[in-house]
Parts: structure tokens; C-alpha cells; sequence
């Protein structure tokens, strides 16, 4: 099993997170969050890969005799990104509403909201 994919996935991880505790605009901040999701895909298909593996299709090939690629983690991947993008743009909505009602994206500028 091979390491890189999920160094690369963490790393993604690790530079949204960094860029959402540093994030002095909300648009940026949703953007660093959406960075953060990226790593779930290539997590994802990680976990998914197989050497040599091929579809699933068992018209030209014995079962048994290759290995096959799991097609449920490509169907989670599908669905995370849907998922993502839909979060997304309710984020980037509220955002705008704030912008609208309040006249600033920078959390610290946001008074009324704290406790």
C-alpha cells in the first residue's frame, strides 16, 4: 500500500485548516473550508485504488482473475462532491446576506454577532 496519496491528503487538509485560523474574510474562510473537503476526495480514491485493478464489468473477464476496483468509493467520492458544492454555496449565500446586513466580510468587524 502505497503512503503518498495519503500524505497528500492530509496535506490538503492541513493547508485549508491553516488558511481557515488565518482567514480574515469570510469568502476566503469559505473557500479554505472548501480546500479542507478536497482532501476527503483524494482520501477517498485512496482508499479505492487497486494496482492494476479495472472496472467492475464482468462481460469480457472470469471473475477472479484481476483485480477490481471497488466502484461504492468512486459513488461516495460523486456524492461527496455534490454534497461539497451545495454546502458551498449555502455558505457563500449567508455570506452575502452578512454582507448585505452588515457592509463587511471581516469577522472581527462583526459585532452584533458576538455574545
Amino acid at each position: 500500500m502505497h503512503v503518498f496519496p495519503y500524505l497528500v491528503a492530509v496535506y490538503i487538509f492541513l493547508a485549508g485548516c491553516l488558511g481557515l485560523a488565518t482567514s480574515r474574510n469570510l469568502i476566503h474562510a469559505v473557500g479554505c473550508l472548501s480546500v479542507c473537503q478536497c482532501a476527503t476526495y483524494v482520501l477517498l480514491l485512496a482508499v479505492g485504488y487497486r494496482d492494476g485493478g479495472t472496472a467492475p464489468v464482468f462481460s469480457d473477464l472470469k471473475p477472479g482473475t484481476r483485480p477490481l476496483v471497488d466502484p461504492v468509493v468512486q459513488a461516495l467520492t460523486l456524492t461527496d462532491i455534490v454534497v461539497g458544492a451545495t454546502v458551498t454555496a449555502l455558505l457563500l449565500a449567508l455570506v452575502l446576506q452578512i454582507a448585505k446586513r452588515h457592509g463587511t466580510v471581516d469577522p472581527d468587524e462583526l459585532m452584533e454577532l458576538r455574545g
